[in-house]
């Protein structure tokens, strides 16, 4: 046996609850535990809503105006590779044993 609580919900949530248990043929009671599970599991992670305005901020992002030009970012890429190719930042640094 649970732990009885009272909870204050306005009208329409009342039926949602009435018409959820019917629906499901389970108890309200059930209904509530379930819903308090799926919301508590859900705590952390992006609502549907929310992942659409996210990507919705990105699409809007990347669909604006190039920051820098190709030059520069050739220039950048070419310094990394020649220093990929030397070894990197330690390259002929020694460490002690």
């Amino acid at each position: 046996m649970g732990t009885k609580v009272t909870f204050t919900v306005d009208e329409a949530t009342v039926v949602r609850l009435r018409e959820a248990a019917s629906r499901l043929n389970i108890s309200k009671s059930q209904v509530v535990r379930e819903a308090i599970l799926e919301f508590y599991e859900g705590i952390g992670r992006l609502s549907e809503r929310e992942r659409q305005a996210m990507l919705r901020t990105l699409d809007e992002y990347f669909a604006g105006p190039v920051s820098r030009d190709a030059r520069a970012v050739e220039r950048e890429l070419h310094e990394l590779r020649e220093a990929r190719r030397s070894g990197g930042r330690g390259a002929g640094v020694r460490k002690h044993p």
